[in-house]
């Protein structure tokens, strides 16, 4: 809190007026990241198509604030779920009522919300974890800083410096999406969700 109001140019004391605590104050701003989140209703029943597109959104809100990812990942597990900001139960609930209305059951609505949005996180974790360290280096082993890396301990890594440097993350949303959303549709409607054996 001090350092925020040395770099507002006030009292640390003034921001207690806006947010009770600094766990407060980390609620609010994952709030307002994920009330930018639209996750619009299925009229025409394709909610595959909502889940692509929402997909597409989330990380482009998450590529525009990529400092505020961890805290999308971890501030829900420091609050229950009853006693968190309203906004950040908004996109749980839409996408809930999304599977619901698409026929999934209540329970299996709630692990497909869990798988969905667990690759989601995953994806923008790993995808802000290629970004190019030197992006006007023309050679990929010095663009990603992987010349630092020892080359008998990580061979493999070096090895696909070209790969490494060319990652695309829409294309590679759109394949993890693809994946999903087929094990959501083989698991029919409702999904059996029960362990095996």
């Amino acid at each position: 809190m001090r350092r925020l109001g040395k770099a507002l140019g006030c009292d640390p004391m003034q921001l207690y007026r806006y947010a009770p605590s600094k766990d407060a104050l980390l609620d609010g701003v994952v709030e307002l990241v994920l009330s930018r989140l639209d996750v619009p209703p299925a009229d025409d029943g394709d909610w595959a198509g909502v889940l692509r597109r929402t997909g597409h959104a989330f990380r482009e809100l998450t590529l525009a604030h990529p400092n505020v990812v961890p805290l999308l990942v971890t501030r829900p597990l420091a609050t229950p779920l009853a006693l968190r900001p309203l906004g950040t139960l908004r996109p749980l609930e839409k996408l809930l009522d999304l599977f619901v209305t698409a026929g999934f059951g209540e329970r299996e609505a709630l692990h497909a919300y869990r798988l969905y949005m667990g690759f989601l996180y995953g994806h923008v974790l790993n995808e802000l974890q290629e970004r190019v360290l030197a992006p006007d280096e023309t050679d990929d082993l010095l663009r990603l800083g992987l010349h630092r890396l020892p080359l008998r301990e990580f061979p493999r890594i070096r090895a696909l410096a070209g790969e490494l440097a060319t990652y695309d993350g829409a294309r590679e949303l759109d394949e993890g999406l693809a994946i999903v959303l087929a094990g959501l549709r083989t698991e029919g409607q409702p999904m059996d969700t029960r362990p095996s054996g």
